[in-house]
């Protein structure tokens, strides 16, 4: 077997590079990732074990969005220390005027499983969840991906 450490870092293709690259600025911050990089190319966010870049699309594509059901990517999660970790990222969503999908609230993916989705200048939706104990890993979690990731 092969033993992972977790996901390494995601980088994401935007269109609208200034709003994102102003959106992440103040998002990963204040989720203790530090921008350790910071060009006319790419935006690189490192912290709490993961990194986040951000990156222009090619000009062909400047004119798109994310599109959820598309081929490749459907939403990226960054996992909470707790509840109330949840809580202050929807607080922070809605001094940003970010478009706020679901707003802090449980879901029934796992026991406890605590999130908020929302979605970056493009679209690109991201969640901050968190899972006490073993989440779908435990015995009464009850995970269904067929229903769950729509």
């Amino acid at each position: 077997m092969i033993n992972m450490n977790g996901m390494a870092h995601v980088v994401l293709t935007v269109s609208q590079f200034d709003r994102a690259k102003a959106f992440y600025s103040r998002l990963m911050p204040a989720m203790g990732m530090d921008n350790v990089f910071d060009g006319d190319d790419l935006c690189y966010f490192v912290g709490a074990r993961t990194a986040v870049g951000i990156q222009p699309c090619k000009p062909e594509f400047a004119d798109e969005r994310f599109v959820q059901g598309r081929v490749g990517l459907h939403h990226i999660c960054l996992r909470a220390r707790s509840r109330e970790e949840v809580d202050k990222v929807d607080v922070l969503l809605r001094e940003m005027k970010a478009h706020i999908v679901v707003g802090a609230s449980e879901g029934p993916w796992a026991p406890g499983y605590y999130y908020v989705l929302f979605e970056d200048p493009d679209g690109i939706r991201l969640e901050v969840n968190y899972v006490p104990g073993q989440g779908v890993l435990a015995d009464d979690a009850g995970f269904n991906p067929a229903q769950d990731f729509e």
